[in-house]
C-alpha cells in the first residue's frame, strides 16, 4: 500500500542534519552524487549564502521515494538564529526525524527542538549520526537520549526495535495487554505509539560514510502510517518567499481536498500557479491532493501559520525576538531599506519592522547576530543596498497590572466618534485579546468590527518607556456615532486616543504624585494642567528626564517586562560555586544542582539582558569544558525596571504619534484637552467601575 508522509528533519547545527538528508535522497535515487554542506554542493542548500556559509538558513522540500513510501522531506536551519522558521515546519509535519550529534550528544538548542516537537505533537524519530568519530558511545548516547528525553527512545537496529517487547509494553497500556495476550506487539500497535508520542525509534549511524542510512529508511517506512485527509479543501501555509524573479511564493501543506491552479485560496485572491518543488528545482501541476507540499503564487496576504478553506490558523509561535537593532542607512535612500525591509519581514513575521516616527529610524527585531549578517547580505545581494545596524538592545514589552477604562473622543469640525475601552491585565504570553460588550442599540455593529479592527491593526506603545504593549485584553465597552458626522477614521482616532488614555491613566492610579506629572497646583490650576507632563518650564524643551525619572520611583499600574532565558549550564563540579555566585548575580533563579559523573548539571531562568553573552564568560572560566544552553522562556517583570525607565527617557507627552489626549468641538472649531481632563468632557458616562 503506498503512503505519503511530511517529514521535517531538525537538528543542532552541525549535528549532520544536511548531511543526512543528501545521503537519503542518495540512497532512494532521487540524486545521483553525493552533495556535502562544507563543498557547498548540497542538494537542499539551494540557497548562494546557504552554499558560502555552509549552514541551512531557509526551509526547503525534497522528495524522497523508497518502496512504497514517499516523503515529502523539509531540510530545516540547525542554528539558533533561524528557529522561528523551523518552528513555522513544525506546524505542517506528519512526522519529524531529530539528527544527534554521536559526537557531541545532546546539546542546548536539540533541547530546544524537542521541547518545541512536544509542544506541537509531532512524532518523531531520532537518528543519531557520527557514530564513526572517535569516542561514540552507543549505549551512552543512549541512556542520555532517555536520561534527557523519554523512557521512550528505543534503539531499533536495522529498523525494528532491540528492546524487549515487555520493556515496550511497558511504554502503553494498550501494549501490555496486547503482550500480555499474545507474547508480542504488533507493527500496528507500535505505529500508534510512536504516533501517540510514547516510543520513539532511535538509529544509529554516519550520513557522511552511508553507513545506518538503509536501516533507517527500512524502518521509516515500515513503523510511520498515513495521516486520513479531510474530503473538503483545506490547507496551513507555513513560509512565504520570493523567487528569483520577483514572484511572491506561498508554501503550504495541502490537509484536505485538492487545490487547484486558478482556485480561490484567500478571500477573493487566486492560486495563479501551483510549483511542487524538490530542491531548486519545480513543476508547475494543476492541482494536488491532500498530503502534498507545494508552493502558490498569486496571493498577497498570506502569513505563516494561516489556515485555508476548512484549517484552522495554528497557534503563536513559541519563540521570539529578543533583541532589536538599528538601521544605519550609510547614505542609503531610507524609503528603499524600508521597502526592501517590508519585503522580508513579509517572508519573516518574526523579523518585524518597525519605523519610529518620534526617533526617524528603523528598528528590526531579530533573534541574534548570524540572522543580523544574513539580512545585510540579503539587503545588499537582493536590493542593491549597503546598509548597517547599530549594537543590539534588549526587545522590552509593557503591561498592565490592573483592570482601567480609558477613554478616546475626536470631534474636530463635521467629525465625531467616542469610545470607551477597557484594558485589563492578561496572562503572561498571553499577547494582546480583543473582545466588545457593547450593545448594539448603543453602537451599531459596523461601528464596532471597526473599532476591533482598529485594536489589532497598530502596535500600541506604552507610556513608561514607549515600547510594545502586550498580556492584554481591550474589550469596547460604550461608544457613539454621529449619524451624519462620523467617517471610518473618526474611530480609528477615538479608538487610539482611548488605548493611550487608559494607560495614562494606570500610570497616575498608582501612589505616583501628581506634582511630579504635572506641577503644583495642576488639580486646581488649569493653566498648569494644561502644561506638557512631566514638565516644570513650559517654554523649555524636554529631553523627557524629568517625567521618566518620576515615573521610575512609582509606574503606578503599568509594568516594563522583559525576555528572560530557560538555561542548562553543564560545568566541571569544581566551578559549581563560580556559576551559582554569577547567576544570583544577574537575578536568575536556578533549581538545586543535579551531579553527571564529573559535571553539574545547573538548569533555571535569568533575565535575557544580563545573560546574552555569559556563553563567553562560561567557555573562559571553563577553558572550554562547559556548556550553556539558553531558550527564550517568555517575558516577565523586568529586574531593573527603574533603571531602564530612566534610561529610556521616554515623555508620552511628547509622542505626538501616540497621544492620549482627545478633540472636542465648541463654537464650530476643535480643541484639545488633556488626556486627565478627558472625563470631565466626555459625552458618555463610564461604563466600568474601577472598584469592582
Amino acid at each position: 500500500m503506498k503512503k505519503h508522509i511530511v517529514a521535517g528533519i531538525l537538528a543542532h547545527v552541525d549535528a549532520g542534519k544536511t548531511t543526512l538528508s543528501e545521503a537519503l535522497l542518495y540512497r532512494s535515487g532521487q540524486i545521483r552524487r553525493l552533495g556535502r554542506v562544507d563543498h557547498g554542493d548540497a542538494f537542499l542548500d539551494t540557497d548562494a549564502m546557504e552554499r558560502a556559509r555552509g549552514i541551512t538558513i531557509f526551509a526547503e522540500p525534497a522528495i524522497i521515494r523508497s518502496g512504497d513510501l514517499t516523503i515529502t522531506l523539509i531540510d530545516t536551519p540547525g542554528h539558533v538564529d533561524f528557529s522561528a522558521e523551523t518552528e513555522r515546519v513544525l506546524a505542517v509535519l506528519d512526522y519529524a526525524i531529530l539528527v544527534v550529534s554521536g559526537a557531541d550528544g545532546i546539546q542546548g538548542h536539540t533541547e530546544t527542538l524537542w521541547r518545541l516537537l512536544r509542544r506541537y505533537n509531532v512524532p518523531t524519530f531520532i537518528f543519531v549520526n557520527k557514530m564513526d568519530a572517535p569516542g561514540a558511545d552507543r549505549a551512552a548516547l543512549l541512556a542520555q537520549l532517555r536520561d534527557r528525553f523519554s523512557d521512550g527512545c528505543v534503539d531499533f537496529e536495522n529498523g525494528a526495535p532491540t528492546r524487549s517487547m515487555e520493556d515496550i509494553a511497558m511504554l502503553d497500556e494498550s501494549a501490555m495487554n496486547e503482550f500480555l495476550d499474545s507474547g508480542a506487539v504488533a507493527d500496528e500497535r507500535l505505529k500508534a505509539m510512536i504516533s501517540a508520542r510514547s516510543l520513539f525509534p532511535v538509529f544509529f549511524g554516519s550520513a557522511l560514510a552511508m553507513e545506518g542510512i538503509d536501516g533507517f529508511l527500512a524502518g521509516f517506512e515500515r513503523y510511520t502510517k498515513e495521516i486520513e485527509p479531510g474530503a473538503r479543501f483545506g490547507a496551513r501555509v507555513y513560509k512565504v518567499s520570493h523567487d528569483e524573479h520577483g514572484n511572491r511564493l506561498t508554501w503550504l501543506r495541502v490537509t484536505g481536498g485538492e487545490i487547484k491552479a486558478k482556485m480561490v485560496l484567500d478571500g477573493d485572491e487566486k492560486a495563479d500557479q501551483v510549483r511542487l518543488y524538490s530542491g531548486a528545482k519545480f513543476t508547475t501541476v494543476d492541482e494536488l491532493p491532500a498530503g502534498s507540499v507545494c508552493a502558490v503564487t498569486g496571493l498577497t496576504h498570506s502569513r505563516p501559520g494561516q489556515g485555508l478553506g476548512d484549517q484552522c490558523d495554528a497557534d503563536a509561535p513559541v519563540l521570539q525576538p529578543v533583541l532589536t537593532y538599528t538601521l544605519l542607512p550609510q547614505g542609503e535612500d531610507p524609503h528603499r531599506c524600508l521597502t526592501a525591509l517590508r519585503e522580508l519581514d513579509d517572508e519573516d513575521p518574526l523579523l518585524h519592522v518597525v519605523w519610529q516616527e518620534r526617533l526617524q529610524e528603523i528598528h528590526v527585531q531579530l533573534m541574534g547576530a548570524v540572522q543580523l549578517e544574513i539580512i545585510q547580505q540579503i539587503m545588499r545581494d537582493r536590493f542593491n543596498l549597503n546598509v548597517g545596524f547599530g549594537p543590539g538592545s534588549i526587545l522590552y514589552k509593557e503591561t498592565i497590572a490592573h483592570a482601567v477604562e480609558g477613554i478616546g473622543h475626536f470631534e474636530p469640525l463635521r467629525h465625531y466618534a467616542e469610545a470607551h475601552v477597557l484594558l485589563e491585565p492578561g496572562e503572561p504570553g498571553s499577547g494582546l485579546t480583543f473582545a466588545t460588550s457593547c450593545s448594539e442599540d448603543v453602537l451599531a455593529r459596523n461601528w464596532q468590527r471597526l473599532i476591533l479592527t482598529h485594536f489589532a491593526e497598530k502596535e500600541h506603545l506604552g507610556v513608561l518607556i514607549g515600547v510594545p504593549i502586550t498580556d492584554m485584553k481591550l474589550t469596547l465597552l460604550t461608544g457613539r456615532a454621529h449619524e451624519k458626522h462620523t467617517e471610518g477614521g473618526d474611530f480609528r482616532q477615538a479608538t487610539y486616543r482611548a488605548i493611550r488614555q487608559g494607560l495614562m491613566t494606570a500610570l497616575v492610579e498608582g501612589d505616583f504624585s501628581r506634582h511630579d506629572l504635572f506641577g503644583e497646583d495642576a488639580a486646581e490650576d488649569a493653566a498648569a494642567a494644561d502644561a506638557k507632563t512631566a514638565r516644570t518650564d513650559a517654554s523649555e524643551p524636554s529631553d523627557g528626564s524629568a517625567f521618566a525619572s518620576a515615573a521610575a520611583r512609582d509606574p503606578g499600574w503599568c509594568r516594563v517586562l522583559e525576555p528572560w532565558y530557560r538555561f542548562r549550564l553543564d560545568i566541571p563540579q569544581d566551578m559549581l560555586g563560580r556559576a551559582m555566585s554569577d547567576i544570583q548575580r544577574m537575578s536568575g533563579t536556578f533549581d538545586p544542582p543535579e551531579m553527571d559523573g564529573q559535571y553539574a548539571v545547573l538548569a533555571g531562568v535569568c533575565p535575557v539582558s544580563e545573560m546574552r553573552d555569559y556563553a563567553m564568560d562560561v567557555n573562559a572560566y571553563t577553558h572550554g569544558t562547559g556548556h550553556l544552553g539558553c531558550v527564550f522562556d517568555g517575558y516577565r517583570p523586568c529586574h531593573n525596571a527603574a533603571e531602564v525607565i530612566e534610561q529610556a527617557g521616554y515623555d508620552p507627552g511628547d509622542d505626538l504619534e501616540n497621544t492620549p489626549d482627545s478633540v472636542f468641538c465648541a463654537h464650530g472649531a476643535g480643541y484639545t484637552v488633556k488626556w486627565y481632563r478627558v472625563p470631565d468632557f466626555m459625552h458618555l458616562d463610564r461604563a466600568y467601575d474601577a472598584g469592582q
